[in-house]
């Protein structure tokens, strides 16, 4: 889904190098490993705009990360989300 401003997407904040699946649940996108691994498998997230289907997909500082509308971009520093999550 594009976004008409980029900013309005949240930031969160991890302490290093993470996988889609860990994110997924720390960013609150999915409850559990087992919802964040359905998610990836049936390729309702999207990484970038584009479906990813690799749960161990290792994230970069600034890629957006989206799932049913809701979208988080990744950020590394101090943990968190920082923005209006919704």
């Amino acid at each position: 889904m594009p976004h008409d401003a980029d900013a309005e997407i949240p930031t969160v904040l991890v302490g290093g190098p993470i996988t889609l699946g860990q994110f997924l649940k720390w960013s609150g996108l999915a409850g559990s490993g087992g919802e964040a691994k359905l998610l990836v498998e049936t390729g309702a997230t999207l990484l970038n705009g584009r479906a990813e289907r690799q749960r161990g997909r290792k994230l970069s500082q600034g890629d957006v990360v989206e799932v049913q509308g809701r979208a988080r971009r990744v950020g590394f520093g101090r943990e968190g989300i920082s923005g209006d999550a919704d």
